[in-house]
């Protein structure tokens, strides 16, 4: 393409305007205004005026295909590969912008157009159409390496993007948060700590994003250790001006139980964000300090910080775990009726949680039937296991109905039952569950706990045997045990479980 002649102030004027084109009307004006200023000889001009017809299909689809069949096809592939996802996802648009590639010869010729095909291929979800783009490249950049794993990431293809990561030919930033990002998100936290220590051996120093997602991962592994490095490599960089970053080092510092850690993080913190605030409150109710939460809720509001929806979720979930039933009231109504939100899901419970654990059962099944939702698997959960505590079979098996149907191979909605059921001496219908179990396939999943020690993460689960220094483990168990009874410490047993013998017989 010949080099485009300058734009003059007006057609800079229309440039700005044309991402906020609403209506097809004023889209076909300023096309209009465009044609005779010569503004079809400007590529920015014509991918900005493509991309405003692309927002607006299919309500103007005639536009945007006559403008496709008129631009070059690397100033449309550009413009496609700008738009949201959710606009192409399932459309037809990158198999169109190809057949025009292939009619100009500039598919597997131009490595940056290439790139831009596989990326719109990914961004209408056709990832595999797009490996064969990718594939057949003649010379692949960094560019089209990173977008390829990108597209696999965004399908929720790990596999296929870390077998591609394994194979790249040279690798920069973007490659290694790409994928400790999509390992973060997730919830595969181990494999991003991994893929972020290797990255360091290999001398690739990490960006905002990359540390964003280690310090999620670090929240949910409790990797403290890793968490203090990242924080300290924060303040060795000058990063603690960035709002974003500190939320989350508060963030991971609460969920690893530093909560005092977190507060001095957040004490000293210059520029504070509703996140901020709301991070902190959440953090108190992750930990059960429902009182420091509220009391953080109130200093939020005298130093007049607005909160959010997410602010009044944390705090409604701090009243729920520490029993403050008539202040959760309180804060559901002042939510509404002072801040006029209107309340989701999760709101709501909330509130049926704060109510089932305070006894209030029949409250909470009316706000169960008033509220404008369907009761989710986290709400009936909420019911079955209050329950479980107060002893109401009826609300218990209606209960297990809904979720069930919500979430049949939750086997941890049989046991509930079933310990109210064993507490009542009902042992018939504990077999009934016990062989509805077995014959949907269904078994106990034990729980887990871990620690870290020299930077590594051990978990462990119940009768679980595989940890190589099991040996010793118990060795210094039996010894810590010898000594709380040498000091006149004796332990409580726990209350019989049906669970522990749901899988028997």
């Amino acid at each position: 393409m010949p080099p485009p002649p300058p734009l003059p102030p007006t057609l800079h004027r229309v440039l700005a305007l044309l991402p906020r084109v609403a209506s097809p009307r004023h889209l076909l004006q300023a096309h209009a205004f465009l044609l005779p200023r010569g503004g079809h000889r400007h590529p920015r001009l014509l991918s900005a005026l493509l991309l405003a017809s692309l927002r607006l299909a299919p309500r103007h689809r005639s536009h945007a295909v006559a403008l496709l069949r008129r631009v070059h096809p690397s100033v449309s592939l550009r413009a496609a590969a700008r738009l949201p996802p959710q606009l192409l996802r399932g459309s037809l648009l990158a198999p169109q912008l190809h057949s025009l590639l292939l009619r100009a010869g500039l598919a597997a010729s131009d490595a940056h157009v290439a790139a831009s095909l596989v990326q719109a291929y990914c961004a209408c979800g056709r990832v595999a159409a797009a490996r064969r783009v990718f594939d057949e490249m003649r010379a692949r950049d960094l560019v089209a390496w990173n977008v390829m794993i990108a597209g696999y990431v965004k399908s929720g293809d790990l596999v296929s993007a870390r077998e591609l990561f394994e194979v790249m030919p040279e690798r920069n930033v973007v490659s290694w948060t790409t994928l400790i990002g999509a390992y973060a998100q997730m919830k595969q936290p181990e494999e991003a700590v991994e893929v972020f220590r290797r990255m360091q051996v290999e001398g690739t120093e990490p960006d905002g994003v990359a540390l964003l997602s280690v310090l999620s991962a670090c929240g949910d592994l409790g990797a403290v250790d890793l968490g203090e490095w990242v924080h300290m490599f924060v303040v060795r960089r000058g990063l603690f001006q960035k709002i974003p970053l500190m939320n989350a080092i508060i963030d991971m510092y609460m969920k690893c139980g530093c909560i005092e850690k977190a507060v001095e993080v957040f004490e000293g913190m210059q520029e504070k964000s509703v996140v901020t605030w709301t991070t902190l409150i959440a953090g108190f109710a992750l930990n059960g300090l429902g009182l420091q939460a509220v009391e953080m809720f109130r200093r939020m509001e005298r130093e007049n910080v607005a909160p959010n929806d997410v602010t009044f979720l944390a705090v409604l979930s701090a009243c729920s775990h520490v029993g403050l039933t008539d202040l959760g009231r309180w804060y559901f109504n002042v939510m509404v009726s002072q801040y006029r939100m209107k309340p989701c899901i999760e709101h709501y419970g909330c509130m049926v949680d704060i109510l089932a654990r305070a006894g209030c059962l029949k409250e909470a099944q009316d706000l169960v039937q008033e509220m404008p939702f369907k009761a989710n698997a986290a709400i009936w959960g909420a019911l079955l296991a209050a329950a479980r505590t107060h002893g109401d079979t009826g609300l218990g098996e209606k209960a297990l109905l809904h979720l069930i149907d919500l979430e049949p191979h939750n086997s941890g909605n049989y046991i509930l039952l079933s310990n109210i059921y064993a507490e009542q001496e009902r042992w018939d219908d504990v077999r009934k569950l016990r062989k509805a179990m077995k014959e949907r396939g269904l078994r106990n999943v034990p729980g887990a706990s871990s620690i870290e020690i020299d930077g590594m993460v051990h978990e462990f689960t119940s009768r679980d045997g595989s940890h190589p220094c099991l040996h010793r483990i118990c060795k210094v168990l039996c010894e810590i045990n010898t000594n709380m009874k040498s000091v006149g410490f004796v332990a409580v047993p726990p209350e019989p479980e049906v669970l522990h013998d749901i899988e028997e017989g």
